[in-house]
Formats: C-alpha cells, structure tokens, sequence
C-alpha cells in the first residue's frame, strides 16, 4: 500500500536508509538535499519505507502543483526492491489529487508508458571511471584533446576545495548575467546546498587558476553519492574562454578518479551544444523520463498561463 505523507510525517531516518539501500538511488534523494532544495517536501511511501518517491509541491493562485526544484535533475520513486513499470505507474498514480499540475522529472530507472499523462524523454550524459586514465583519455575526441593542451599553455592548473562562494560569483558575474530567472534566493539556497553537502561529505570543489596566481578562472562544484559524481555548478570567466580551464577542471576530476567503480554524470543536457561538449571526454547518452498532468478547469488554466507569462 502506498502512502502519503505531509513533511512532518516523514521518518527521515527510514527515508535515509531506503535512498541508502536503494539500487537507484542517487543525491538527489537524501532528506537532507531535499530540506535544502525544497523545504516541507512530501512524500509517497510503500512497504515501510522500502519505495518512496519525494513530493516537491507548491501553490499558487490557489492551484497546488507538482514541480522540479532547481539543482535536482533526477527525482521519482527510489526502491530496495525491484522496480517495474507497473510499479512506477501505481506511485504516480497515488499522487494526491490536490496536485492538480504537475511537471516532474523521474530518474532513469522509472520507465513507465501512459495513455492518460504526457511522458517525455531527456537526455543525459555519463562516463564510467572504471578503466585507467591513459583508457579514459583515449576516448576524449580531438577537440577535447586541442583544448586541455590550449589550457596546460596558458599555465592553468587546478586547486581543489576552494571557496563556493568564488564559484558562484564567478557566475554571477559571467553567465549569471543572462540568467533572469535566479535571483538572491536561488544563490542562497545553492550555498547552503554547497555547505550542507560538505558537511555531509557529499561535495567536491574543484577551481582552475592561473599559475602562480590566486586569480579563480573557472570553477565547479560536483555532488558525490552512491558512486556518482554530479556535475552540478560551474562558473567561468567569459573573458577568458580561450583558456579551457572548465575542460582541463573535468580532465582533473577524470584523472582523481579513474580506475574506480564511480560514474562521472554530467546532468545533462538537452542542450546539443553542451551535449557534444560532454560527450568530448568519452561520455555515453542515456535518457530518463518526465511526466507530466494537467487536470485543471479552465479559469485555472488562465490563471496558470498568466503566472508563467504565456
């Protein structure tokens, strides 16, 4: 039987366990990434905790919906059991019905098929770090290869564990700029994530600078759980794109942890430009699932519209 649960009924230590146990789980899923991410989530739970699946809702013009928060890729049901379609659909099925919308990424274990709800496909990329380095770099493509030899010629080397704070204005600075949609609270909330994960052991900190220099050129923040490395945040100096230093930061990464049972996941993208980037150091395409409903009248509709500027 599968049931739900408001936040304050959720036994986060049985939570902890099943996402610790569970063959697909991933960081995403701690109820401590969760806390962070999304405060006050809900929860789908069967069998004691043996499957769940989180419940990342909100509330607006009245309506309750269902929505992926930022810096969380991958959601959907977690289980210590085996995982069916069937098994996948009876979750989504027991989504509340005040969840009248819902947009919602799942991870890439829950395939399912439906004739009532939109199912949409999104591309991922990964690489096993299993093989050696030497292994690992043949597989880079050309390109990739032209670019960690422009950064190692420019004197960029890379520092590990710096200041997330540098990191993040670096984008701000840069890219940020462009990114209307982030604001002092999506900042925020993503250095809290940055430090809560460092307390949890559960973040990397990677920079790039120039040699002999405090100078950050580039720098990213990986997130690190059931053998995964999740590329999760990355700032840039744009003035210096010709330094490759972000392309020499993940060579760094692939090196430390070459010859080991870790896959480095790139999150993403549907974005073909970083796609092709990612798939430069050897990275393979693999695809989860979204779902999504809308079982809204039709004043709410306009209402929903409105709200996101449509």
């Amino acid at each position: 039987m599968i049931k739900y649960l408001t936040h304050n009924q959720i036994d986060k230590e049985k939570w902890d366990e099943c996402i610790s146990l569970s063959f697909n789980g991933n960081v995403y899923a701690w109820s401590w990434y969760l806390d962070v991410v999304h405060p006050h989530w809900e929860a789908l739970v069967e069998d004691n905790y043996k499957r769940v699946m989180p419940l990342t809702g909100g509330r607006k013009f009245g309506i309750n919906y269902l929505y992926q928060p930022f810096f969380v890729q991958q959601l959907g049901v977690f289980s210590q059991k085996q995982l069916s379609s069937d098994v996948v659909s009876n979750f989504i099925a027991s989504i509340p019905s005040k969840y009248r919308f819902a947009e919602i990424r799942l991870n890439i274990h829950n395939k399912f098929d439906s004739d009532t709800l939109t199912v949409d496909c999104h591309r991922n990329v990964e690489l096993d770090l299993i093989s050696d380095y030497d292994s690992l770099y043949k597989n880079y493509n050309n390109n990739t290869k032209r670019n960690l030899a422009k950064a190692h010629a420019n004197d960029i080397v890379v520092v590990k564990q710096i200041n997330p704070e540098m990191i993040i204005n670096l984008f701000r600075n840069n890219k940020g700029k462009d990114v209307k949609h982030w604001g002092k609270k999506e900042y925020d909330r993503l250095l809290q994530l940055i430090y809560t994960a460092i307390y949890h052991d559960s973040c990397l900190l990677y920079g790039a600078v120039r040699e002999n220099s405090d100078s950050l050129v580039a720098g990213a923040v990986f997130m690190f759980s059931h053998d995964r490395i999740v590329f999760l945040f990355s700032g840039a100096d744009e003035s210096n794109t010709e330094n490759h230093a972000l392309t020499l930061v993940l060579d760094y990464v692939i090196h430390d942890f070459s010859g080991t049972q870790n896959t480095l996941d790139f999150e993403g993208s549907d974005s073909d430009s970083l796609a092709r980037f990612y798939k430069g150091f050897g990275g393979k395409e693999l695809y989860y699932n979204s779902v999504s409903f809308n079982k809204l009248n039709s004043m709410a509709k306009w209402a929903l519209r409105k709200w996101k500027g449509k």
